[in-house]
């Protein structure tokens, strides 16, 4: 208590009198219920930078106790880490710091919270400092124990807590302008409400999420630093698409959830933006940048010349082996954290990050068998695997007995190819054998230093051995299976790295993978051909999104259908759309029954001038009448209503996804739906926010556990 009493004797004794900035009607309040204290519950709360302000944001209900179970211990705090937000950030309770994970994030600040008081320009409270909510907690002890009230602290900023009564307690700031020479602090300006205890103050506190991982997903961006309209981040905007992923399995995987069938999908962000411009291009970049429209052309130099970037040899080096790596890194340090772990792993990708995935999985290797296996090797991220081992290429060569003299001398694939004809002498080797070790490197390394086959030429001449296991798409002048070329061509040099794991599904939002395709001169995707590591594919977009384009044409280009429509996450269709429905039929219903009444009418004026052939005639016109017209209609219904007839009919659009539709489109608000254009930009960053979306990404995801929705949609 010594620390009460100093706190209380720098300052004078308040007068029994209200001061002119209290309300005397507050403190006529029934005592008698606060005669008994209580310890005040406290929350832990970490600080983020929003809007260049602090921010402090309340710890879920289980990660809170987490922690203070872990500081009421009795142990050492220092070197104590507490996994929370479901294992994506530690929090080091010593240093009061919590720290990303899987990321790179700027630490947080955490506080054990009590105290709080209102902020400047909302009504969001801030914690006080431990150590003052320490002290205004034993003089709210004391106040309550002995029935005192009016008691005034100050604070170690200077300035005033007033505890008028349990229901009244103020802060006040320190005067502008006052002196420093130790003179007392008053009471002046618009006081500020202190609260004691989190339940008092308006704030959303989540129960937390879900131990058990059922999924692993990884999401990596697009072009830019920014994901949205807010200018987010892919971590805060993966943080949106988890957390509504959580909301839609409370309500429609209840049954599952309630039957402890199914815990929840983890969803991690990849990152290749950052280190992408941590080359040092964007400094020659600014070199030759016009100082003009400075604003527009930096946020040309940072977003819009991704797509270049990943046209470009060099940096799609480096954008792929960002994207790859960090993807294999992150599994690894989740397989770590997460030792219990048995489900699956898909990846998502939107805009521009579709692209690199597909890239990648298309030249991926399964020809080693399960890579199931490989999980304990984490850092072999290269395809280093799918090529023959030296003493391979010997045998082939039936030069077995020189691979002890090339073991001997430690020399490898790499090293041998560095090797001339004087170093392999020396070794021992004869004239013979070295010739063809020598033609069969330089041979090797012109074929391998371009990896990927280049794109046939105007005259259809292969100019590159094509691996039958990379059968995909055909030029464009489609003669025969030998034209079929693999994805990847539109980078010839590029060495694609080899991930440590199957992905089972890949979604792509957004996506422009059949534009770059077409504008590789690529004009159709095999039927037969899928990826050889990944299962299913599904290409989502918005309709007014500019930025997608779709994929099934190009596997059935003789076709004309309609893509499969995303069905709303409340259920049926959005009312507008069914609206719009209506009318077409009802127009069409319309149009039909008058152009059958205008054909009888003018059948019956050409026929009034033969009055014999009547009785005949017309019972049979009659009679044939109604078929052609019934036809007629069905004819044309089936061509102006192709959304509800020729979704009927199964669609076989090859095996890319496994036998299922491809292209899946979300169903536009009724407000987007005035001006398509209005809302193109936003249409192609909806995606995180949106409903619709994520719960394809969820049913397909546990339909391969064998869960499915509740109530399925339609």
């Amino acid at each position: 208590m010594s620390s009460v009493e100093s706190h209380q004797e720098q300052l004078p004794h308040s007068d029994p009198t209200p001061s002119p900035n209290s309300c005397s009607s507050f403190e006529l309040i029934d005592m008698d219920a606060s005669s008994l204290y209580e310890p005040v519950s406290p929350h832990w709360f970490y600080c983020k930078i929003i809007d260049s302000k602090e921010t402090w944001i309340p710890f879920n209900s289980e990660d809170s106790q987490l922690l203070e179970e872990a500081y009421g211990s009795g142990k050492d705090c220092n070197g104590r880490v507490v996994p929370t937000d479901g294992g994506r950030y530690d929090v080091h309770l010593g240093e009061r710091m919590r720290y990303a994970v899987y990321w790179d994030e700027l630490a947080s600040e955490v506080r054990r919270c009590t105290w709080f008081y209102k902020g400047d320009k909302d009504n969001k409270y801030v914690p006080y400092p431990e150590s003052f909510s320490q002290v205004l907690e034993e003089t709210y002890m004391l106040a309550v124990t002995l029935d005192e009230w009016k008691k005034k602290l100050e604070s170690p900023n200077r300035e005033i807590i007033i505890l008028h009564n349990p229901k009244l307690m103020v802060h006040y700031q320190p005067v502008a302008g006052s002196d420093e020479w130790g003179s007392t602090p008053t009471e002046q300006g618009r006081p500020r409400t202190v609260k004691r205890g989190v339940e008092n103050i308006s704030v959303d506190i989540h129960c937390g999420e879900p131990l058990q991982i059922d999924h692993l997903v990884f999401v990596v961006h697009g072009i830019g630093p920014a994901c949205d309209l807010r200018f987010r981040s892919i971590v805060q905007c993966v943080n949106d698409f988890r957390s509504v992923s959580l909301n839609l399995l409370q309500t429609h995987f209840k049954k599952a959830q309630e039957n402890q069938q199914i815990g929840r999908v983890e969803f991690l962000p990849v990152n290749w933006h950052s280190p992408l411009h941590s080359t040092g291009v964007d400094v020659d970049l600014q070199r030759i940048t016009l100082p003009s429209i400075n604003r527009l052309r930096h946020f040309t130099n940072d977003t819009i010349l991704d797509v270049f970037f990943y046209n470009s040899p060099t940096y799609c080096q480096t954008i792929v082996d960002t994207v790859a790596s960090e993807m294999n890194r992150i599994y690894t340090l989740f397989l770590q954290r997460n030792p219990d772990f048995k489900g699956g792993v898909s990846i998502a990708g939107h805009s521009l990050g579709s692209l690199i995935l597909f890239d990648i999985l298309t030249n991926q290797k399964d020809s080693l068998g399960d890579i199931d296996s490989e999980k304990d090797l984490p850092n072999i991220v290269k395809d280093q695997g799918d090529t023959p081992t030296l003493e391979e290429d010997l045998k082939k060569l039936q030069l077995s007995e020189f691979f002890s003299i090339f073991e001997k001398e430690k020399v490898d694939k790499e090293a041998l190819a560095l090797c001339t004809d004087k170093d392999l002498q020396e070794m021992g080797v004869p004239l013979g054998p070295r010739r063809k070790i020598l033609n069969y490197f330089r041979t090797r390394k012109i074929s391998m230093g371009i990896n990927r086959p280049t794109l046939q030429s105007d005259s259809g001449v292969n100019v590159s051995n094509i691996p039958k296991e990379s059968d995909f798409c055909s030029s464009s002048d489609g003669t025969g299976n030998d034209d079929y070329l693999d994805v990847g061509i539109g980078q010839v040099s590029v060495k694609y790295p080899r991930l440590i794991y199957k992905p089972e599904i890949f979604f792509a939002f957004g996506s422009p993978i059949g534009m770059f395709l077409t504008v590789r001169g690529l004009k159709r995707i095999d039927p037969n051909y899928k990826f050889p590591t990944c299962k299913g594919f599904f290409n989502i977009y918005h309709p007014f999104d500019p930025v997608a384009y779709r994929i099934e044409p190009m596997v059935v280009p003789g076709v004309e259908f309609e893509p499969m429509l995303i069905p709303h996450h409340k259920g049926r269709k959005r009312m507008h759309l069914e609206l719009r429905e209506g009318l077409t039929r009802m127009s069409m219903d319309l149009k039909n029954n008058l152009l059958g009444s205008l054909r009888m009418a003018w059948k019956s004026f050409t026929r009034a001038q033969y009055p014999a052939l009547q009785a005949s005639e017309t019972a049979e016109e009659t009679e044939a009448e109604p078929e052609s017209s019934s036809e007629k209609p069905s004819d044309i219904n089936t061509e102006e209503t192709s959304v509800a007839v020729k979704e009927v009919p199964p669609i076989n659009v090859g095996m890319l996804n496994g036998g299922q539709r491809i292209d899946y489109v979300l169903q536009e608000k009724p407000i987007e739906s005035f001006n398509e254009y209005l809302f193109a930009l936003q249409s192609h960053l909806c995606y995180w926010e949106s409903e619709d979306t994520v719960l394809l990404v969820l049913k397909e995801i546990y339909q391969t556990q064998g869960i499915f929705l509740d109530q399925p949609l339609q």
